[in-house]
């Protein structure tokens, strides 16, 4: 929905070049798409650090809510999306990764949350992606089959997460990955935009 993998680049390099660190594109890869607490237990494990993931998470979060208000930004296509489900009348509800106080926070930059039947967040379940866990959630809560609901994701393991759960994925990834492996979700698209992806939600 958001360009927040840009964020998370730019979190990711500040939290690690203080502690003399580095945040390549492969660590980025790795962490893209992973519950807050797994990522970071993941950056401990690599880099040693002595620091506790409550740590990392605050000190993550200090440094989001300086860089929200100033850089955030709606993806190409988001608009148009949301119009389109709503003229619908599909019911729609965001399953990030992202702890709860950050999608509130981001949805709230432009007032979205409002729009949205539920946000569920790693909070409501108790494995996160790229287990489906929290779209077979999803499909719970709207009272249909899985592969009754339509999932837009960016990352693999978040893709992962929805075509496990048995819905109609599509992947819409963004630079940062670009090069993953995508080879089981239903269509790879270029952006929210795409045709293919209005095409299939009238459908």
């Amino acid at each position: 929905m958001f360009n927040t993998e840009d964020l998370y680049d730019q979190v990711g390099q500040e939290l690690l070049s203080r502690r003399n660190q580095s945040f390549s594109n492969e660590l980025k890869m790795q962490l893209m798409g992973l519950p807050g607490p797994v990522a970071y237990q993941l950056i401990i494990d690599q880099f040693d650090l002595s620091d506790s993931i409550e740590t990392l998470q605050n000190e993550s979060d200090e440094i989001f809510s300086d860089l929200l208000p100033r850089e955030i930004k709606m993806l190409p296509g988001l608009t148009d999306v949301l119009l389109l489900i709503e003229s619908l009348n599909l019911p729609k509800a965001i399953a990030t990764s992202s702890h709860r106080a950050f999608a509130s926070k981001a949805l709230g930059v432009f007032d979205l949350e409002p729009r949205f039947q539920f946000v569920l967040t790693p909070s409501d379940v108790t494995r996160g992606k790229p287990h489906p866990e929290i779209y077979l959630q999803a499909a719970s809560r709207f009272g249909i089959e899985p592969a009754e609901m339509l999932v837009l994701e960016d990352s693999v393991h978040g893709s992962r997460a929805g075509a496990a759960a048995g819905a109609l994925t599509i992947a819409i990834p963004g630079h940062h990955s670009a090069d993953g492996d995508f080879s089981h979700v239903h269509h790879v698209e270029p952006s929210l935009a795409s045709p293919r992806v209005l095409e299939v939600i009238r459908s």
